[in-house]
């Protein structure tokens, strides 16, 4: 039978969003890449499946790179799997929960959602990387990409703060730099330009789904990071090539991120691919 599908986006970071609430699904890597693949499927950065959650969360999101691999955490999915949720109960608030464990969400208008990320995670061992460290200046660097600060928000991020990417070659190093020995699953590459203590222009090369338009724990990762170094306060207006990002450490130690989501259209997908 045909499957039912959402594609959604929050600041340009789009997913194919999958129900199986009430019918499980069990789709191969294979049939991930092809839903993602921007020619021949539908194109997304993420697949996500929204499944149920049996401890009392509104739903368990299940988040699927397109290259077929898992991830522990996205900002900008966790908005958009929200907006949906909220929708259908006409609740203000919602609980996901993901493998990082329970995001809190409040819709705070017509497509404009905030969610609690949690409390990044800045010890070696947690992000994790492949020994010990110090996570605020990383002993790292290829080309004009030096001194990276480290973060967990569900899932590892390292971010270089540069002068701007005219002269960055991001679809060169970004891969280097996922795959790097010093990350035994991977990372989130961010690239950061401090525009002022409350501005951050970034770009991201995503662990599974390469340059994306906006990446939310990538947004948070960078905030933490900043301010880490004494480069922001601690809430900033992040902007990447797809749209802005509020983003506040609030003094509990957890991480909100506040932003756009939004339903692009909706389809069917051929018997599972």
């Amino acid at each position: 039978m045909p499957l039912p599908f959402l594609k959604m986006q929050g600041a340009g970071n789009d997913f194919v969003v999958l129900d199986a609430r009430t019918t499980k699904l069990n789709l191969s890597a294979a049939a991930i890449r092809h839903i993602a693949d921007r020619r021949r499927g539908v194109g997304c950065d993420q697949l996500v499946i929204i499944e149920p959650d049996e401890a009392g969360a509104d739903a368990f999101m299940r988040i699927l790179n397109a290259d077929g691999s898992e991830s522990g955490a996205c900002g900008n999915a966790t908005r958009c799997v929200a907006a949906l949720l909220a929708e259908e109960s006409g609740a203000r608030r919602v609980t996901i929960r993901t493998m990082f464990g329970l995001l809190e969400a409040e819709i705070l208008g017509p497509g404009l959602v905030e969610v609690d990320m949690g409390t990044p995670l800045l010890e070696w061992g947690d992000i994790p990387l492949s020994g010990p460290a110090d996570t605020l200046h990383l002993q790292l660097a290829l080309g004009p990409a030096t001194d990276p600060a480290a973060c967990s928000m569900g899932n590892p991020h390292a971010t270089f703060f540069v002068d701007g990417f005219a002269h960055l070659p991001i679809e060169l190093i970004g891969p280097k730099l996922e795959t790097h020995r010093l990350f035994p699953e991977r990372a989130n590459i961010g690239f950061a330009h401090v525009e002022s203590p409350s501005r951050i222009r970034l770009r991201v090369w995503e662990r599974g789904a390469g340059l994306t338009l906006a990446c939310g724990s990538g947004a948070c990762a960078a905030l933490v990071n900043a301010n880490r170094r004494g480069l922001t306060g601690r809430q900033a207006t992040v902007v990447m090539d797809g749209g802005e990002l509020l983003i506040t450490w609030a003094g509990n130690g957890h991480v909100l991120m506040r932003g756009p989501a939004e339903t692009a259209f909706a389809g069917e997908l051929p018997d599972l691919v």
